[in-house]
């Protein structure tokens, strides 16, 4: 789970040197139906019809977002789309370890972010190595950046700590399904701060999934309260005091 978490991390820097935010995270939208299929094919785990028909709006949204989108490159769309993969595949192994063998989410970070620093911290030498060195001498007070960096490992353990949490409490298409709805906030910061150029079907292509986020979380709520099969049913409460009163034909010659 740690490599795939390093491969998914990587895929996502790179799309962002091709593509905007806003669309970036149009195309993790596409997440949960990458999880649905995953579990559908190599765990073999089955879901509702609803379930299914609910991310034919998601699916659908994020197509036309990506036929309108202004500043498409098909190099950041592919590293987006395979790290939609990668995040549905973490997810799923994170589902396992919470629910399977009764992780918690402090204990997946604390095992899984040892073995992520070990990966990345070779190839980030190799190719970084240098360029850090440059930028150190020319920069002779670094305090700044490194403030920075350290607030960003800060908020990096927060949200996978969260992650994990939400998933142990749910699922993982449940998460996957709830992280969709940072793309209106996504699509608005790319457009105020880095002035992204967004068209009108590019919006309506946001909306339609955001649509169907919400028609999901809808759906996983009414299959929640359906009692599991081979579950005895609760007797009904009656409505009235007529429903109390036995009925006038009953036999009760038999009774002792």
């Amino acid at each position: 789970m740690s490599f795939v978490f390093c491969i998914n991390i990587v895929l996502g820097n790179v799309s962002l040197r091709y593509i905007p935010v806003s669309f970036m995270q149009t195309i993790k939208s596409f997440t949960p139906a990458t999880t649905v299929v995953l579990q559908w094919l190599v765990w073999r785990k089955y879901f509702d019809w609803r379930i299914w028909a609910s991310l034919v709006p998601i699916v659908g949204g994020i197509l036309l977002t990506s036929v309108t989108e202004l500043s498409f490159n098909m190099f950041g769309f592919c590293a987006a789309l395979f790290g939609c993969l990668a995040t549905s595949t973490k997810t799923i192994l994170a589902e396992s370890l919470l629910h399977s063998y009764k992780f918690d989410s402090i204990n997946t970070v604390y095992y899984m972010a040892p073995f992520a620093t070990m990966i990345l911290s070779i190839p980030a030498l190799l190719l970084e190595g240098s360029g850090i060195m440059d930028w150190l001498s020319t920069h002779p007070s670094p305090w700044s950046a490194f403030i920075i960096i350290f607030s960003s490992g800060v908020l990096a353990f927060c949200l996978n700590f969260s992650i994990f949490y939400v998933i142990h409490s749910t699922t993982a298409v449940t998460f996957n399904v709830a992280g969709n709805l940072k793309v209106a906030v996504a699509v608005l910061v790319s457009w105020l701060i880095f002035r992204n150029p967004i068209s009108g079907m590019n919006a309506v292509g946001c909306a339609i999934t955001l649509i169907g986020c919400t028609f999901y979380g809808y759906i996983r709520h009414l299959l929640s309260q359906q009692p599991p099969p081979g579950t005895p049913r609760t007797p009904r409460t009656p409505r009235n005091l007529m429903e109390l009163l036995p009925l006038v034909n009953d036999k009760l010659d038999d009774k002792v």
